[in-house]
């Protein structure tokens, strides 16, 4: 569930305290966000050769979603 959608939810007017109440992270979250970067990584070079593309294009905030 999205942060702002558990805030609204619970009725916290701090999403601190939402964040700090209901997230709950660990070494496997951590490597599974880790992987989805390399996956994403991975399309990206994939799209580069088959548009053709020689350079580099940077990764911007747009290609992740929060959530």
């Amino acid at each position: 569930m999205y942060p702002k959608t558990l805030q609204y939810l619970m009725g916290h007017s701090d999403i601190g305290v939402t964040m700090n109440t209901y997230t709950h992270l660990g070494l496997e979250d951590a490597l599974k966000e880790v992987g989805r970067m390399q996956e994403l990584e991975n399309a990206r070079k994939e799209q580069e050769k088959l548009a053709g593309k020689k350079e580099e294009t940077k990764v911007s905030k747009r290609m992740f979603r929060a959530g």
